[in-house]
């Protein structure tokens, strides 16, 4: 065999020091600790390691204490997703208990949770409905919210107020579980932000651009008016949403601060079953002035979302 005319590197005369002296990113003293069921959910938190994403949980539910004290603006961003996995529940008694000060959806959040509230159901088989020209086309969906954002045209009331004050003056039998109307309810600011053709009432005889577009457009400027709450201590999540909420946060951020607003010294979070662009941009990176912090907890919002609502109702944070 022919050797090599290169050498290998001679493995004596290495220069080492003490393990003791090193600095190390991990010590035992961040570790988990042990936890027993009859301890609670608060020592359930404690026991946590004060490592990566379960340090940043326990630094974000101090920040949501601090702001609830503070009467700062919480306001939950919200895809539709998180009311097809089931958790209105959770988020209406966040609303009761006064976790969340203000909501915005998009244009499937108000299409999911009117469903609900109407017939107890959601979520059509996508796939086969569309290959027979079916896919969207429940009636009442389509003409209930319809008529609801219609009503309000050219009148100084936001597509939000209009569904959930439809749904909460109703005889639903289901709108009990309704995220819209527990907000309306309990006077919940709550604002939807629609692109045109991207939910399936908009095409519907009875959708109105015109009617869309202003309603959804005075929803932006009460957003930003809960925005402006963010200031000095406030918190925003984004729950869910990969696109739309994430950009109407960023120009409303950028339209507050424009305004003489400072908007510093928030917190924002992001709560996804997967890492995405624009959440991370737009939510968690590029709008936080020079005090503000962000966090991003990956995991299925069916878990996450129960998890941070239990965490909230302990004595976790608090001081």
């Amino acid at each position: 065999m022919k050797k090599s005319k290169l050498k290998p590197f001679p493995q004596d005369e290495i220069q080492t020091y003490s393990l003791q002296s090193r600095k190390s990113k991990i010590s035992i003293k961040e570790f988990s600790k042990p936890f027993s069921l009859k301890e609670g959910i608060n020592q359930f938190i404690e026991s946590l390691p004060d490592i990566l994403a379960g340090k940043d949980f326990k630094e974000f539910l101090s920040l949501m204490h601090k702001a609830r004290r503070k009467r700062k603006a919480i306001i939950f961003a919200l895809g539709g997703h998180v009311i097809k996995v089931g958790l209105n529940p959770l988020l209406i008694r966040l609303m009761e208990e006064g976790w969340i000060s203000g909501l915005a959806l998009n244009g499937a959040g108000i299409i999911h949770d009117f469903e609900i509230a109407y017939s107890g159901n959601t979520s059509e088989d996508v796939a086969d409905q569309i290959s027979r020209g079916r896919f969207g086309m429940a009636r009442e969906t389509g003409d209930l919210l319809n008529r609801a954002i219609n009503s309000v045209k050219g009148q100084e009331v936001g597509l939000g107020a209009a569904v959930g004050e439809m749904i909460d003056s109703s005889d639903f039998p289901f709108k009990d579980f309704s995220i819209l109307g527990a907000a309306h309810r309990l006077d919940i600011p709550t604002t939807v932000h629609v692109a045109i053709g991207t939910d399936t009432i908009h095409f519907f005889p009875l959708a109105d651009g015109e009617a869309l577009g202003g309603a959804s457009l005075r929803d932006f400027f009460l957003f930003c008016s809960l925005l402006r709450n963010l200031d000095g201590g406030g918190v925003f999540i984004n729950v869910g949403s990969a696109v739309i909420l994430p950009e109407v946060f960023l120009k409303g951020v950028s339209y507050v601060r424009n305004r003489g607003v400072p908007l510093e010294n928030f917190s924002t979070a992001v709560f996804d079953f997967v890492h995405q662009y624009r959440p991370y941009q737009n939510v968690v990176k590029r709008p936080l002035g020079k005090k503000g912090k962000g966090f991003y907890f990956i995991g299925h919002n069916e878990i996450m979302i129960p998890l941070l609502a239990a965490s909230l109702q302990s004595s976790f944070g608090k001081k």
